[in-house]
């Protein structure tokens, strides 16, 4: 139906990496969201009221927070759309992300009220009424939250909608929650032993904690989480594929949606380019990546001297250092200078999260070390915590 519905709808309908493509997925998915979980929480509400099931009624208004929900989504996806301003340079991209975490949100809490509710039951219980329309109402519910999840989960990662993975991870644990609430009434019509209030605390657990799963998905890209390997080895070879380019180090990349990214780096070339040549190819590398990626790019040249055979001395033994330090240490922006006091080596290097060294010991180490072999070289180190 939501392919029929594209193809009606949605101009393109097959070019999701369009904003305005995936903005109208998401209006579209919403909408049919809102019609499905407002006829079940209308079905299951009936049922579970005739029943006296507190199980088949939480999950009646389990489906219609699923309905506000979707009505959230909408916002987010028009607010995510809108264009950049004064205020927010970098566009509204991120909107959606803060969309998906307010669904999740809305999850967490309908969790807490069944299990509130269940809670109470499992002392007080009400006497159940295992009907067959009860049966009919949970079991058509499944197979309608079954078709939700897919079409949701297959959109959202056509598009890399983090609401739409949400509304997916919910709806597989709605089918559950369904399923646990049939078992209750089933054990109640066949052994007269209500475990009703049992089954709404596991609805509950499981509603929770596909809440918490949506709420870590939406929340990884508002904290700032690492981009795509593949994106960063693309940035990669495309950089260091240019004449002149000996290596590319410091690649940040910072999104605000989807589709929304930030890149900059640094890239060496040969200390002897002229200043000119190196402005002209970071202008051309800037074009080139942003025309692939679509992102704002930043380049930064930095000279490199490989050709000195003292120079080569020095970084071999440095890099040697750094094995002891860490295997993946690595070491960039190279500089030898010569001073009064001697010569003065000037460079950075990353270093991996979670080293036992601090980066002041780490520096102390390198600098003695270089020290040791060559009593007149200093170093200046920087150091930074390698992204990629």
């Amino acid at each position: 139906m939501i392919k029929l519905l594209a193809k009606l709808f949605i101009k393109d309908y097959d070019n999701y990496s369009d904003p305005a493509v995936r903005t109208q997925y998401g209006v579209l998915a919403g909408i049919v969201g809102i019609v499905m979980n407002f006829l079940l929480f209308a079905g299951k509400l009936a049922a579970g009221l005739i029943s006296s099931s507190v199980s088949v009624v939480a999950d009646a208004f389990n489906n219609l927070s699923d309905a506000g929900s979707a009505v959230i989504s909408i916002a987010g996806y028009h607010i995510a759309a809108m264009p950049a301003d004064k205020e927010h340079p970098f566009g509204h991209g991120r909107a959606e992300y803060v969309a998906g975490l307010i669904v999740s949100c809305s999850i967490i809490f309908m969790a807490l009220e069944i299990g509130k509710e269940s809670f109470s039951k499992i002392f007080a219980p009400d006497e159940l009424s295992a009907g067959t329309a009860a049966f009919i109402v949970l079991g058509a519910s499944i197979l309608v939250k079954l078709y939700i999840f897919f079409y949701n989960r297959r959109i959202g990662r056509l598009i890399n909608s983090a609401p739409m993975k949400a509304v997916a991870i919910d709806s597989l644990s709605d089918c559950i929650s369904t399923l646990s609430a049939i078992a209750a009434l089933v054990v109640y019509a066949v052994w007269n032993v209500n475990i009703d209030g049992y089954i709404g605390l596991l609805i509950t657990v499981i509603i929770l904690k596909a809440g918490i799963e949506a709420a870590k998905e939406s929340l990884a890209p508002l904290l700032g989480e690492k981009a795509d390997d593949s994106y960063i080895e693309g940035i990669r070879e495309t950089a260091n594929s240019f004449s002149g380019i000996i290596g590319v180090h410091d690649l940040h990349v910072h999104n605000y949606g989807v589709g929304r990214n930030v890149v900059s780096l640094h890239a060496e070339i040969p200390a002897e380019m002229s200043f000119i040549e190196a402005h002209e190819i970071a202008d051309a590398l800037e074009n080139e990546l942003s025309a692939k990626y679509g992102a704002l790019v930043t380049v930064h040249m930095d000279p490199s001297a490989d050709d000195n055979e003292r120079s080569a001395e020095y970084k071999a033994l440095i890099a040697e250092l750094l094995k002891e330090v860490s295997p993946e240490a690595t070491m960039h922006d190279f500089r030898m200078t010569e001073r009064d006091s001697g010569t003065v080596l000037v460079f950075d290097i990353e270093v991996p999260f979670g080293l036992a060294l601090g980066d002041d010991e780490i520096k102390a180490r390198i600098a003695d070390g270089l020290r040791a072999r060559y009593p007149s070289v200093s170093a200046i180190i920087c150091v930074d915590k390698k992204i990629y």
